[in-house]
Parts: structure tokens; sequence; C-alpha cells
């Protein structure tokens, strides 16, 4: 799989997450690559959302968002997750910016929850690096 987010914004909101520890690149990678697969999945979602409502256009309400952040608020790039919300999707959907921007803030909000979590696990076994282990613990105990 070709992970369409880059390591960088990712690794910025694991940094945020986790303090003073420090970050390995398979951590980002890892998170990375989970974002994008959580991502994709729910704009599968809103597209049978918007198709149940007659559209082909994915909008904000399609992802359960009544509200739109503003998008200079995101550390994730509207771009790629805009390629993540197509990954799964008939390419007769339209994305709106809207709805790019609610997708992107979902997963940033997503990204930071594993995050704090990987930050903790990373203290609770006594190491100074937050590493892909700890994503991959994340999952397996709170979304096995």
């Amino acid at each position: 799989m070709t992970v369409e987010l880059p390591f960088a914004p990712v690794d910025d909101v694991i940094r945020r997450n986790a303090g003073d520890l420090r970050v390995s690149a398979g951590a980002a990678e890892e998170l990375a690559g989970r974002v994008q697969r959580h991502g994709a999945s729910l704009a599968v979602d809103a597209a049978e959302q918007a198709a149940e409502d007659g559209r082909k256009t994915l909008m904000p309400a399609d992802f359960g968002v009544e509200q739109v952040v503003e998008r200079s608020t995101l550390t994730l790039p509207i771009a790629p997750v805009d390629r993540i919300a197509r990954l799964d999707i008939d390419d007769s959907y339209r994305v709106s910016m809207d709805a790019r921007i609610a997708l992107a803030d979902i997963l940033e909000d997503y990204a930071d929850n594993v995050a704090r979590a990987a930050a903790l696990l990373a203290r609770h076994a006594d190491r100074r690096t937050v590493q892909a282990d700890d994503i991959e613990t994340y999952f397996a105990l709170f979304e096995g």
C-alpha cells in the first residue's frame, strides 16, 4: 500500500502528544498508514450517505460534521486527505473542499488520540521514544 499522507505532519501530531519523548520514523509511518486506512473507510461510508441522498459530491454532513473548522488550524495537509478520500470510492464522486477539511479534522483527532495513547505506552515501557510498536499495541488493545 502506498501511503498518501506525508510522514512529517503525522510526526508533528505525535510530537505534540508525546511531550519530551522522541518519535521514531517507524511510528510516524505506522500511524500515517493507519490514518489513511481509517480515512478511506470513512469516505466509503460518506459516499454511501451521499448516494442515499442522490448526490455525487461528498459534503461535511456525510462525515457527520456540522461545523467545519478553519483550514489553518489543521496540521494534516488537505491535498493528501483528498487523495485518501478517493482511494476506495468510485471515480464519479467528488469531494467538496469543506468535506476535505472536515475529513482532515476527523483524521487529525483520530491521530491525536492514537498518539496520546502511544506516548503513554512508551512511557509505561520506560522508553524515551515512541515507536511503531506503541502504535500497533494501541490498535491491538483498543481496536482489536
